[in-house]
Order: structure tokens, then C-alpha cells, then sequence
């Protein structure tokens, strides 16, 4: 098994894929990440539609605007992960919101997509987070019902071609010892 900190610094963002379907299995993998990532209370707020259709990718990919990079990697890739959150469950208590940044959907789907592309890359699989688009049509192409928000689409493969890593900051350029 590969160690946690070379999968941790080996992950890219991939936006080109090869044309190969990605195993039940493998995908069964990637899902289980999500089924197991921590989240508020374990609320699992997070609900994820499979998106395999070519058309459907089609339609999604006409919510992005056209200079995001990531909008040919919608198309291409064998399986898109369209990721949403549960409204008014995470950070909630009693149907009070409990915590000074409201609710925390967005939150534990960020651990849930770390979940994501660190077991796909774990899995010999490409993916890169696209965030910037039109979540209302998006979310509407996929029926996402009233009560949740489609957050990211994450397509999913086979990497045509590997990158090598950005530079990082120092620890020390982010760390504060006893105060900020």
C-alpha cells in the first residue's frame, strides 16, 4: 500500500483522461472514502449522483463558464462525481444552527472531496475539483430537490498525462507557535 504522504503530495489536478471505463470496484472505492470521511456530528450530510451519461456531461459542462479549465475533463472523463450537501443538518442542533459560521455543509463536503481525490489517486485515478460554475443550472440538470446544494463537480479517470507539483509554502511560512 502506498504511504498517506505520498499519495498526499503525489495528487494533481487532472483535466485530461484516457478513454477507459473505471472498474465497479474501483469506483466502489472512491465512494467508500466519502462513506467513511469525519463530518459534523456524523451527519454525512453529503449525497453524490454518478454521472456517467455523455449527455448529461454535456449539459453540465454549459454551466461552466468557457474559460474554466476544467470544462473539457467534464466531458472527457469516464464518470463525473457531482457532490451536495444536505441544508440545515451539519452544524445543527435541534434545527438551531450551533456555530458562528452557520452551517457547516460546506465544511464536511470539503473533507468528503479531499476523501475523494485522495482515493482515486490511491487508486491509479485523475481528478480535479471544479467549483466555478452555474450551481443552479448544474443543479438542475441533475435534479437536486430543494433542501441541498450541488457544491463541485469532480470528474473522475484515468490520467492522460501527469504534472508535477506546485510549489509549496515553508511550514514555518503558515505555522504560529501560542499566537497568530
Amino acid at each position: 500500500m502506498t504511504d498517506f504522504m505520498e499519495i498526499l503530495k503525489g495528487r494533481r489536478s487532472i483535466r485530461r483522461y484516457e478513454e477507459k471505463e473505471i472498474p465497479e470496484g474501483i469506483l466502489n472505492q472512491v465512494l467508500e472514502a466519502v462513506q467513511w470521511s469525519p463530518s459534523w456530528a456524523n451527519t454525512q450530510c453529503w449525497e453524490v449522483v454518478v454521472v456517467r451519461d455523455g449527455d448529461t456531461k454535456e449539459r453540465l459542462k454549459e454551466t461552466l463558464p468557457p474559460t474554466n479549465p476544467g470544462a473539457k475533463a467534464l466531458v472527457q472523463a469516464p464518470v463525473v462525481l457531482a457532490l451536495c450537501g444536505k441544508l440545515q443538518s451539519s452544524g445543527y442542533y435541534k434545527d438551531q444552527v450551533t456555530t458562528k459560521f452557520g452551517d457547516w455543509f460546506m465544511y464536511d463536503l470539503g473533507i468528503a472531496t479531499q476523501s475523494i481525490c485522495l482515493a482515486a489517486y490511491a487508486q491509479g485515478l485523475g481528478t480535479v475539483v471544479i467549483g466555478l460554475l452555474d450551481h443552479d443550472k448544474a443543479k438542475g440538470v441533475l435534479g437536486v430537490p430543494d433542501g441541498y446544494e450541488l457544491v463541485s463537480l469532480i470528474p473522475l479517470g484515468y490520467p492522460a498525462k501527469g504534472s508535477s507539483a506546485p510549489k509549496r509554502r515553508a511550514i514555518g511560512e503558515f505555522t504560529h507557535e501560542g499566537k497568530f
